[in-house]
């Protein structure tokens, strides 16, 4: 009795073994399917290492070709201004069984993988797209090649949202000090106005103060209260804009509304007026205050800008 209940203990055995081979069989070579439709090929794996969940930060690459032709169809250094190949993503929910979202759970930090799954899904479901795009036919294979970069869990995430949160409290408490210090180095006595704007000026100019649609050119140099230019017209060509257009920052357009054709004035422009909170990359930090020296090169008529909607007579013409 106990050598037959053996052999069906065995025989049991290796049918499950043949079941899983048999799950784990891909139709596409060199690929692995997984229990959720996927077919996966690994390059890199990290087989300890932590796989991202739903909410988590994930910094990854990719590129997505059709699979039956290698016809590369999205490619994440593509999608950047600066080439940079990453995509950093808040984990959503897998959108359908075998998706992309799906793919990138089954990676670690520094994993590098190819995954072939349904277009038809990944277009209408994940992209939530009404129709296929051109070129793509219903049942066909998509292939993404990912590599994941840098994965941050909930817990990272928030505490890292609370340091920005109190760094950019610090910094807008410390910008009216420095401000007044700023002023006083440098014996400014001038009142700021309503806005909180510093003009002072520097010299008078003749006419008539510009006003908001007339087209002015100005000569201008721009640095933080340290002194640090960020930039400068000066030795180059003025620039022409037209007032009231939101074509310059709001400390801008307030202060050459109080000058004329010939002036020139020193601005002291907070953030509030300038570049906020967002601050613009480079020397222009988050709550970073600007110091301008303008000049007020000319004031002029701006020229007419046809209505919208219409068209020369010659183009009404051959339209009748």
């Amino acid at each position: 009795m106990n050598t037959i209940m053996k052999k069906h203990t065995l025989l049991l055995g290796a049918a499950a073994l043949l079941g899983l081979a048999a799950c784990n069989k891909s139709e596409f070579e060199g690929y692995t399917k997984a229990e959720n439709g996927l077919n996966y090929k690994f390059y890199v794996h990290d087989e300890k290492g932590v796989k991202p969940v739903v909410g988590d930060g994930v910094g990854f690459s990719f590129l997505i070709s059709i699979n039956s032709t290698d016809s590369v169809i999205l490619d994440s250094r593509m999608m950047s201004r600066d080439g940079n190949p990453e995509t950093r993503i808040l984990l959503p929910a897998s959108t359908f069984r075998g998706s992309l979202e799906d793919a990138i759970m089954m990676m670690a930090k520094g994993d590098s993988a190819s995954f072939i799954f349904s277009a038809d899904s990944f277009f209408l479901k994940t992209q939530k797209l009404n129709q296929l795009p051109p070129g793509i036919k219903p049942g066909e294979k998509l292939k993404a090649t990912l590599k994941i970069i840098e994965v941050k869990t909930k817990k990272e995430l928030e505490e890292n949202q609370k340091q920005q949160e109190q760094e950019m409290q610090r910094m807008a408490a410390a910008e009216q000090p420095a401000i007044e210090n700023f002023l006083a180095e440098n014996k400014i006595t001038t009142k700021p106005t309503a806005s909180g704007l510093y003009f002072i000026e520097e010299k008078k100019g003749k006419g008539a103060n510009a006003k908001a649609g007339e087209l002015v050119t100005i000569n201008y140099r721009g640095t933080t209260l340290s002194g640090q230019e960020f930039d400068s017209s000066f030795g180059k060509e003025p620039i022409k804009f037209v007032l009231g257009q939101g074509r310059v920052i709001p400390g801008w357009e307030e202060a050459l509304l109080m000058m004329s054709k010939g002036g020139k004035a020193k601005l002291v422009i907070p953030s509030a007026l300038a570049y906020g909170p967002q601050g613009r990359g480079g020397l222009i930090t988050p709550f970073c205050t600007l110091v301008f020296e303008v000049e007020m090169v000319n004031i002029e008529k701006a020229p007419e800008q046809p209505e919208m909607g219409a068209m020369p007579a010659e183009q009404q013409m051959e339209m009748k």
